[in-house]
């Protein structure tokens, strides 16, 4: 029997990505009957852009009062169990799922990435974790993979990230139709890594090349607390002439925006995500196993990878390259996106039969 839901992660916190996620989720359980709440960085900004009630997501009085108004907790998706950034992201989506079982609260995790998990710490507070979890999906093969190597032993399946269930566009728009100055409109989408990694000049180097070759860049900053101040570096390098979409608050309007674009070269997850979901073909720069794993699953070509000292002269030149085989890749987008998304319904379908089917 349908009842209220409330919705965990990295919700409401600035990143379109995770917002993505969350919507993706919401229109296909909300389509089944149920009800959700959302545990959130910025709890009225949350309610203003989605029409969702909203608690603050670091207020455990205000977690431990929306838990007890729930049937369920449920994380609808994203990297939220893994050390790289800090322990304390483990710890904490462990801290929200034992508050959920000690008030009896059924508990589902889905769609998700799963690592990576580098420390003791965090390995074996994500395996309690996910023990207590009364079901579990993962987002790829890699992440199932990922789930039994830390030792988990109960059933669980692969399905596909919870933003493959968004709503297409309302306006969708012919990317042939779209340019600047008869110049065709290239989405990039990098993120800031380390302090050994130059994403600055890589970027910074790549947008000047690929302008040069007759191609606009535009920066997409898929997070805000991260990618605004990254893009006026990369533009700054450039003279302070590379246009961004920082004005894009809502996974919605990105996606709109990317619809209007030629192609997308993407370190962000969310940002290949969404340019696939249009048809438009990303080139994926991997940092991360969650990017290589995206890549192997849309079938485009490998991700370049980051380890590998790649430059600007030569990240231009596997554009190019990759540009070649665009009109393929739109036909293997139109096959793939449709069985992404069909996936991606399995979380939908793990939580409705949780809670004893409709």
């Amino acid at each position: 029997m349908p009842g209220q839901l409330l919705l965990a992660g990295y919700l409401g916190s600035g990143n379109l990505g995770d917002d993505a996620v969350m919507l993706g989720f919401s229109d296909g359980i909300i389509r089944a009957g149920f009800e959700v709440a959302i545990l959130s960085g910025a709890p009225e900004e949350t309610n203003r852009n989605y029409g969702f009630l909203s608690y603050p997501r670091r207020d455990f009085k205000q977690i431990e009062l929306a838990i007890s108004r729930c049937d369920a907790v449920v994380f609808p998706g994203g990297s939220i169990f893994q050390d790289v950034t800090s322990v304390r992201s483990v710890a904490y989506y462990a801290k929200v799922i034992e508050m959920a079982k000690k008030a009896k609260k059924k508990v589902f995790l889905v769609g998700q990435g799963v690592g990576p998990l580098k420390t003791f710490l965090g390995r074996r507070m994500a395996l309690g974790a996910f023990n207590d979890a009364d079901a579990i999906a993962v987002r790829d093969p890699a992440s199932l993979e990922a789930l039994k190597e830390l030792g988990y032993k109960k059933a669980a399946r692969a399905t596909a990230d919870s933003s493959f269930l968004m709503p297409p566009p309302p306006d969708p728009v012919d990317p042939e139709d779209f340019s600047v100055g008869g110049m065709k409109v290239v989405g990039i989408a990098p993120r800031p890594l380390d302090k050994k990694t130059d994403v600055v000049g890589l970027f910074g180097d790549f947008c000047r090349l690929l302008y040069q070759s007759g191609s606009m860049p535009v920066l997409v900053t898929m997070d805000r607390n991260e990618d605004i101040e990254l893009a006026e570096a990369i533009s700054k390098k450039q003279g302070g002439k590379i246009p961004d979409l920082r004005r894009v608050v809502t996974p919605m309007q990105m996606q709109q925006r990317i619809s209007r674009m030629d192609s997308m070269v993407a370190m962000r997850l969310h940002a290949g995500i969404l340019a696939s979901m249009v048809n438009i073909p990303p080139l994926m720069v991997s940092y991360d196993p969650k990017v290589t794993a995206f890549a192997k699953q849309l079938g485009l070509g490998n991700a370049l990878s980051m380890d590998t000292g790649i430059t600007g002269p030569r990240l231009l030149d596997a554009f190019l390259q990759f540009q070649k085989d665009r009109e393929r890749n739109v036909k293997i987008l139109d096959k793939k996106r449709e069985e992404m998304r069909k996936q991606a319904e399995g979380n939908i379908e793990l939580v409705v039969n949780g809670m004893g089917g409709r």
